[in-house]
Parts: C-alpha cells; structure tokens; sequence
C-alpha cells in the first residue's frame, strides 16, 4: 500500500512515520510498504528525510521512503493522499494571528479572525490538489489534516465528493480521557459527539447501556483530571451538559483567552516560527543529530501547547500522557485500515453531513462519529442537537461557506462577510480592517 503525504517537509511528518513503523514491528496486515513525500520546501524535505532515515534504523519491514520532486509524481498510482500543507508556511501563521491581535481580536490559526485568514489563503491551493488527485488517482483516499481542516475539507469534497475525509486529533483525545477518567476501557465505550472541526461536543459515553457522561459530571476530582476539565471548570460543564472540545475555550471564555494572548510576549505562530527555522537550520548543519533535534523540539512544542488557554483558566502543565506528540496520525491510519479491511471501525471523522444534522446540508462537511469500512466513512445517527449548539455550528458553517465563496471566485463582500459574522469578531468595520490589513501583507 502506498501513502502519499503531501507537506512532506512538515515537522510533523515524523509522528506519522512513528505510526507506520509500529504496523510493520507488528506485521499488521494492509500496512504501509511505500510512503511518498512531496513538499515544495526541498531543503525541509531532506531534513524530515533525515529524521526519518534514523527512525527507521533496525526496524524490519519499514515503508520504502521515497521523495517525489512534484506533485503529480508524487499522486500516481497512490492508495491514500495525507494532504498536510502550509499554504504561507508559519510566516503566514505570525501574519494571521497578529493582524486580528492589533484590532483586538483572537487570532488562532484554526479560530477566529486567523482561521479564515488561512482559509483564504488556503482553498485555492486545495481545490488543485483536489483536481490533480482526481484526475491521476482517481481510486485513493484523501485524508485531509491541513486547517482549517473542515473548511478545507468541504472545498475539497466540491471535487472528490466523498473520497476525501478530514481529521484531527481534539475529539478522539476527549473521548478517551473522559473513558478514562470513569474507568471504562476507551475501547469498549460508544461516543455521541457532533459538530464542526474545532467546534465539538462530548455529549454521552455509553458502556452496557449506561451513559457514564452524567456521573463524570458530577465528580469534581474526576473532572480535574481532564484537559477539558481543568479548562472549563465543573460548574460550566455540568451547565453544558457535555464536554467541549477545547477549542471551543476560545469561544466560551473568549474575554480571558484574549487577555492571556495579549499578555504573553509572542504568540504562538511566532514561537513555532522561531522554533522551526532553529531546528530545521541545525538539523541541516549537522544531518547525524536530526532525529535527536527533532524529538527535543517536538516535546517542547508539546509542553507549550495551548499554553494561552491554560493562563487564562489559572495555569496548570499538561500531564506526561499528553506529551506523547501526535494523535491524528493515529485516526489517519485507523481509517486506511478500517478501508483496507473493511473492518467497520468506528472514529470522529470530518465527513459530508447527509441527515445527521437536519439543519445543515447533505453536503456540509461536519465532524461526528462514522463507521469505516470499504466504502469509507459514514455519520452515525445522533441524538438532537440542543439550539446553543446548533446555533453555533450554524453560524460558523456560514463562516466557512463565505470563506470557500471568497477564495473561489476573488470576493470581496464574501471574504468580509466570512470575517464580520464570527462569533470573535465583534464589528464589520474591524473586520474590513482585518481583511485591508491581510491582503496589504499579501501584496
């Protein structure tokens, strides 16, 4: 089987790799034999080569590697496309979080006034690749984790219709703690969770018929032992009814998170910028130490992770268990085999909505829980969303619609209205400064 990744010189290339590694140590059936790596950055892309190389040291049965020097060669004859750009790379990302931050408004990548700043930028550059697989590997699977990963995903399935999915690491990492914390095997529990990408809720935990999630609501200790718990505060949760995936933090508590950005000396983009272009300058000086560089350089990135949320709900370090890196790689090659072996899994997947959420489209991309098998993945039933939730994801599917119409046909009253009509962005005239601000940067 052949997996392409397109963002081959992307610093998180390696956890996928990591993955793989552990399928051929246990001969599992359907694994990896060819991973493709394609980037338009070549100086990055023969560093993560090199961290790779070392990885794979001693380990039998590891995917072939194999550097494809465009985009087309890279797509042929390939099985599934692990589609993980940076359109702008992290300089992009230091230009979308700080023009929102001088207006006064929240700037995360994936959030806000930034995600649709990235999408903007990004969508375009999606829908070709999109074109390219569609027209060269009309049979593989997309696998979509370039943000914002809904919004991308759904420009993308305007070509590829169900054959691209998009995934992400926050609801698969909430549902298992939660298992956890109750002490129910993560593996045996059957998940309610719906919403957009970054935009999700925890909203019953079932195991022989009894939902957990109430009884996990009301334990304060067991709570404090969440990410989300420590995030939102029991006496919010148990208001919600349900656990929220963190990003909603932004939303939720978005005066707090806004200062605590505020008040921090750079913002996260700044740091990975700095970080990367350290690490990816060392790793080129000295070829023989990448591995050990890239392993110290991503437990850091780990250890500082939503650092800004954690300020503002009293400041807390995230435990050993969260450190690990990674995630997404996880989902992204449990849904290759669930496909390769029609197996039935069941995962939190970006996929079309159908008639999960009556509300929305057939075709709008929402985040939920599907069974995967041959055919790919489908939405599960799920219970009735309640009207804060579903009015939420309403006006942040009309955000990313806006943004896609923007991208796509160059429009202006689009690209403002997909900014105005944010829930974290609080003005039309602070939007069209906004947006003068990108496309000044961008010219």
């Amino acid at each position: 089987m052949r997996l392409t990744i397109l963002g081959g010189g992307g610093f998180r290339v390696p956890l996928v790799h990591r993955a793989l590694l552990d399928d051929a140590r246990r001969e599992a059936p359907g694994r990896c034999t060819e991973l493709v790596l394609y980037d338009t950055d070549s100086k990055r892309l023969r560093v993560i080569a090199s961290v790779l190389a070392a990885q794979a040291a001693g380990v039998p049965g590891a995917p072939a590697v194999r550097i494809a020097d465009d985009l087309d060669r890279a797509l042929e004859d390939t099985d599934f496309v692990f589609s993980a750009i940076r359109v702008g790379g992290t300089a992009g990302r230091v230009l979308d979080e700080r023009i929102p931050l001088s207006e006064g408004v929240l700037g995360q990548e994936t959030v806000g006034a930034g995600g649709v700043l990235y999408g903007l930028r990004t969508v375009l550059v999606a829908l070709e690749i999109a074109e390219r697989v569609a027209a060269l590997a009309p049979n593989a699977w997309v696998i979509n984790f370039t943000n914002p990963a809904g919004l991308v995903t759904e420009a993308m399935s305007a070509v590829l219709g169900e054959r691209v999915i998009g995934i992400c690491d926050s609801p698969v990492g909430l549902a298992r703690r939660a298992a956890q914390a109750v002490h129910a095997d993560p593996e045996r529990v059957i998940y309610d969770y719906v919403g957009l990408n970054h935009l999700g809720w925890l909203r019953s935990l079932t195991l022989d018929g009894e939902d957990l999630l109430p009884r996990l609501l009301q334990d304060d200790e067991a709570l404090r032992t969440l990410e989300e718990g420590k995030l939102f505060g029991g006496e919010w949760l148990r208001a919600l009814g349900a656990l929220p995936n963190e990003y909603l933090h932004y939303y939720y508590f978005r005066r707090e998170t806004l200062r605590s950005v505020q008040e921090a000396t750079e913002t996260r983009g700044e740091f990975l910028d700095q970080q990367q272009n350290d690490f990816f300058a060392e790793a080129a000086a000295a070829p023989h130490r990448s591995y050990e560089l890239w392993e110290r350089t991503r437990l850091q990135r780990e250890e500082t992770y939503g650092a800004a949320s954690r300020a503002a709900s009293g400041g807390w370090q995230r435990d050993s268990c969260d450190l690990d890196g990674g995630g997404y790689e996880r989902v992204a090659l449990a849904f290759m085999r669930g496909v390769a072996a029609n197996e039935g899994a069941r995962l939190i997947l970006n996929v079309r909505n159908g008639t999960t959420v009556p509300a929305l489209s057939a075709d709008a991309i929402i985040e939920t829980v599907c069974v995967v098998d041959a055919k790919g993945a489908r939405p599960m039933p799920c219970a009735p969303l309640r009207e804060d939730q579903l009015g939420l994801m309403l006006q942040l599917k009309a955000v990313e619609r806006a943004t896609i119409q923007a991208a796509v046909h160059e429009d202006h009253d689009a690209a403002l209205r997909a900014l105005a009509l944010h829930p974290l962005v609080d003005s039309p005239a602070v939007a069209a400064r906004i947006l003068a601000r990108a496309q000044g940067a961008r010219s």
